[in-house]
Formats: C-alpha cells, sequence, structure tokens
C-alpha cells in the first residue's frame, strides 16, 4: 500500500516527535508499504524517509522543481518525482495513495491534512468527482503526540457543530503509532 506522510522539513523542540518520525518510517518499510513524501532529506521528513530506507523501505519523494538541482538531486529516495509546483506536489501524493499519515507538523502539514478532507468530503478522484456512490474515502491519520493536534481538532468539531462540514471527511485522530498501523492493517483487509 502507497502510504504518504505529511510532516516538514524543520524539526521540532519535542524529542517525541522527532523519535515518531523514525519510527512511523521504520515500520512502514517493515511492514511492506511505500513511503510517499515531500521529497526533502530535511527535518522530519528526512528523519521518516532516512528510517524507511535504512529499513530496506520502498521510499517516493515527491519534490517541486523550485528547489535548486543541487537540493533535488541530493535526495535518498527509491523513486524521485519531480513535479512543477508545490500544488503538483499535493496532487501527485493525493493521486499516488491509498492513506495518508501526519506527524505533528507547521501550515504545510495543516493544508495537506485540509486537502485530503476536501477531497474525501467532496469525493473527488484524480480531480474527477465520483458520482455513482462508489468513492472510498481514503484515511486521513493525525499522529496527535502529546496532544499537538487538540487544537485542529477542536476546531473541526466547531466546524461540523455549525453545520459547515457534513461528515468527518475521512479524519482519524490516534495518540500512537500502535493505533496507525492497526486503522493501516484494517485498510490492508477491507
Amino acid at each position: 500500500m502507497n502510504t504518504a506522510v505529511f510532516c516538514g522539513s524543520s524539526l521540532p523542540h519535542n524529542k517525541e516527535i522527532v523519535e515518531a518520525a523514525a519510527v512511523l518510517g521504520r515500520r512502514i518499510a517493515q511492514e511492506g508499504h511505500t513511503l510517499v513524501y515531500g521529497g526533502s532529506n530535511l527535518g522530519l521528513m528526512g528523519v521518516v524517509s532516512g528510517a524507511a530506507l535504512e529499513e530496506g523501505g520502498r521510499v517516493v519523494g515527491v519534490i517541486p522543481n523550485l528547489f535548486s538541482d543541487d537540493i533535488i538531486h541530493s535526495q535518498r529516495v527509491t523513486e524521485l518525482v519531480r513535479v512543477g509546483s508545490m500544488a503538483e506536489r499535493k496532487e501527485r501524493i493525493l493521486a499516488l495513495c491509498d492513506a495518508f499519515i501526519a506527524l505533528p507538523g507547521g501550515i504545510g502539514t495543516i493544508d495537506e491534512v485540509s486537502e485530503v478532507m476536501v477531497m474525501n468530503q467532496l469525493q473527488i478522484v484524480d480531480g474527477k468527482r465520483v458520482l455513482d456512490g462508489s468513492y472510498q474515502q481514503k484515511p486521513m491519520i493525525l499522529l496527535n503526540i502529546d496532544g499537538y493536534y487538540n487544537p485542529f481538532l477542536e476546531q473541526l468539531r466547531l466546524i461540523k457543530e455549525e453545520g459547515l462540514m457534513r461528515s468527518d471527511a475521512g479524519l482519524v485522530s490516534v495518540n500512537s503509532l500502535d493505533d496507525v498501523f492497526l486503522k493501516l492493517n484494517q485498510i490492508v483487509k477491507d
């Protein structure tokens, strides 16, 4: 299964998040999934992709051409997909993956999480709405380490309570890596 990990190109102050990124990368490889991510070897992106590669996993990096050739060619990945823009990177990752995991991250990570939720709510596959009722939501799993995503989840609760969001849009919040893989294994079985 192709599994996207959304995370930042910076390292957070909380070392538990850094360790979780490494464990997540290793477990994705150990469980035979392909890691798809934003293509950088910096910050949490570098931690998760490096751990997956060290474990012998398949790693697909999707990187925009706006970065210099030095940066693009320095990436350690199994496959490097070059795209024209940040929007195309997100589009390609959404199309390639069956499930999405978000580590604690910055505004780019929140953007990616929101994009998956919009895709699920509107039932969009490859840029087209599925109108025959056959759409299967792609899970968007938040790894909520130390309650990092609690304010975001509260905002979503308020949006839903106000009637501005019809469903959970595929969002699942979990507090542990074991719960992430329980959800991924459930997807594989379904």
